[in-house]
């Protein structure tokens, strides 16, 4: 082989292994709604390296979303699922193994807050909603995983991850109940982790992001200023969702076997800062 040809494999190889993470793994993607929707970004991603999977969402967020057009594009079909409902896990595990075989990647993206949404204070809240923000935003995952577990339905080496937030570890008092439900999902994630891991070598992680203009993110009240608090509090500034999205490819690809129970920050650094001198330029100009 001449020189030429030898460097032109090594280029191919090189290629094959950064656009082809994903290559032969199939799975399930929960909670695309728009094109701002950070499940939806994934899909893209996904396809993008070389991975296969089928769309899932309520059948209430698929008559409000154009979740079919993202389907369209990465030639895949949408299987309605509430993922509150047991039944209905098990008829969406049953047809993608059915279509796939054993899974390879799961992503939860899915939360919503009812008291949130209708402006309910954390002293005020509506109990009823309280455990319906629970069930839809942590326990899903947990119900999730059960299924997938009892199914034996995951590959070995296979990676699970839902999306959390800061707001499981520190007061945002305007996130209300969202955050005692992102610190459910992630101690779920812990504790499911270790029994996936001895189970089939499974990991399972949470992605703890930063405030994104999502169409859920975005309803939160005083979002705009935060977003930008934390925009200027971060060294790197807010990751995107394009960004998460790689990310998220990254720990579902075989590059990071041996992480498996965490809530990893994908912040702009957000979660260590104490101070940021740009907040104080601020106080200082708007006092001037």
């Amino acid at each position: 082989m001449s020189e030429i040809n030898k460097l032109n494999t090594i280029f191919e190889k090189i290629y094959n292994m950064s656009h082809n993470l994903l290559k032969g793994k199939k799975g399930i993607i929960f909670g695309a709604l728009d094109d701002k929707s950070i499940a939806w970004k994934v899909a893209e991603k996904v396809k993008e390296q070389g991975g296969e999977f089928v769309l899932s969402n309520a059948p209430v967020a698929l008559r409000m979303g154009k979740i079919s057009d993202l389907a369209e594009a990465c030639n895949t079909e949408v299987i309605a699922a509430d993922a509150t409902n047991m039944e209905d896990l098990q008829a969406l595990f049953d047809q993608a193994v059915e279509k796939y075989g054993k899974l390879d990647f799961i992503l939860h993206s899915i939360g919503m807050s009812p008291n949130v949404r209708k402006g309910k204070d954390y002293t005020n809240l509506n109990y009823d909603w309280y455990h319906k923000t629970m069930d839809i935003s942590a326990f899903s995952f947990h119900r999730v995983m059960q299924t997938a577990y009892k199914m034996d339905c995951m590959n070995e080496w296979g990676s699970i991850l839902a999306l959390s937030y800061i707001a499981a570890q520190r007061v945002f008092p305007d996130y209300g109940d969202m955050a005692d439900a992102k610190a459910t999902l992630e101690s779920i994630t812990r504790s499911f982790g270790y029994h996936f891991g001895q189970k089939a070598n499974v990991r399972v992680n949470t992605i703890s992001q930063s405030p994104t203009y999502t169409t859920a993110g975005s309803g939160v009240k005083g979002f705009a200023e935060f977003f930008e608090y934390a925009e200027k509090m971060s060294p790197l500034g807010n990751a995107s969702s394009d960004a998460c999205a790689d990310y998220c490819v990254s720990l579902f690809s075989d590059l990071s076997k041996m992480i498996t129970m965490q809530n990893i920050y994908h912040d702009g650094g957000f979660s260590n800062m104490g101070l940021s001198p740009a907040l104080i330029m601020d106080a200082i100009e708007k006092e001037a």
